[in-house]
C-alpha cells in the first residue's frame, strides 16, 4: 500500500461515485490506486495471504473459514449473520475465495460465509483446500 492509504481511499470515494458504489458493493476496488504495483502482483496471486500463515500458526485462524472481516464490516454488512460468523475462526482460505472472490458483492460474501458455517465439515474444508490452489493459480476474482 502506498503511504496515508486510507486518506487517500476517503477522498477518492468522496470524489468518484462511481468508485464509491464499486467499494459500497464490495469493499474491494478493481484498479485499487493505493496498490504498488509490487503489490498489485502479491495480490493477484494471494501471496500476500502467506503472512498469515503466522496467524494460524498461533491459532487466530484456521486454514479454512471465512476471510476475517473488520468489526465495521461485521456490523453494517453481517446482521444477524454475525453471530455465526464469529462462532468460528476466520480462514486462510474458504468458500468465497473459491467462489469468486472479488467478483462476488459483499452480500453475496455474507451468504457465502453463513452457507460455511452452517455446513461446517472436514468434507467441506477439504474440497474447499483442494478448490483453493486453482482458484489462486487461475487468478478468479482476484483484484
Amino acid at each position: 500500500m502506498v503511504p496515508n492509504a486510507e486518506e487517500k481511499l476517503a477522498a477518492l470515494l468522496q470524489a468518484d461515485p462511481v468508485l464509491a458504489a464499486e467499494w459500497s458493493a464490495t469493499q474491494k476496488l478493481r484498479l485499487d490506486p493505493r496498490v504498488t504495483a509490487i503489490g498489485r502482483i502479491l495480490r493477484a496471486y494471494s501471496l500476500d495471504e502467506l503472512a498469515q500463515l503466522v496467524n494460524v500458526i498461533r491459532g487466530d485462524m484456521s486454514l479454512v473459514g471465512p476471510r476475517p472481516v473488520t468489526a465495521g464490516e461485521l456490523d453494517r454488512y453481517y446482521g444477524a449473520a454475525a453471530a455465526e460468523y464469529a462462532a468460528v475462526r476466520p480462514g486462510l482460505t474458504g468458500l468465497w475465495q473459491v467462489s469468486g472472490r472479488s467478483d462476488a458483492s459483499f452480500a453475496r460474501r455474507v451468504a457465502l460465509d453463513t452457507s460455511y458455517v452452517r455446513n461446517f465439515g472436514f468434507r467441506n474444508d477439504l474440497r474447499i483446500l483442494l478448490a483453493t490452489p486453482a482458484a489462486v493459480l487461475l487468478r478468479r476474482g482476484a483484484c
